[in-house]
């Protein structure tokens, strides 16, 4: 997995690539509360993510909760295919909003 950090307009933009798993998970949950503390608004880019495991959706879970207690919001953008399914069927998108890609952000 790869994580890339970029500013676009108010949003802090994460882009994940790969794998969101039992072995990256704990990397996205450092680089994201770490992210939270300096931003509000955060952005996770999936369109180059090919696969997310129950491990990865606690660590979207732990994110989020993390991002609303700071007063801050944390979106979830461009996933597709298996990831788009198990996002679906675990119900996480009806917790986080949800964006096509990051460039539908408001």
């Amino acid at each position: 997995m790869e994580i890339i950090v970029e500013q676009k307009d108010h949003w802090s933009c994460m882009h994940i690539t790969e794998r969101l798993d039992v072995v990256t998970a704990p990397e996205l949950e450092k680089a994201g509360k770490e992210l939270i503390q300096k931003s509000k608004q955060i952005a996770l880019d999936f369109s180059q993510l090919n696969y997310i495991s129950s491990a990865g959706l606690r660590v979207l879970m732990i994110l989020g909760k993390q991002a609303r207690a700071n007063g801050g919001e944390l979106v979830l953008c461009g996933f597709s295919g298996l990831v788009q399914d198990v996002l679906e069927e675990s119900g996480v998108t009806a917790i986080f909003s949800t964006y096509d890609s990051m460039n539908s952000l408001p």
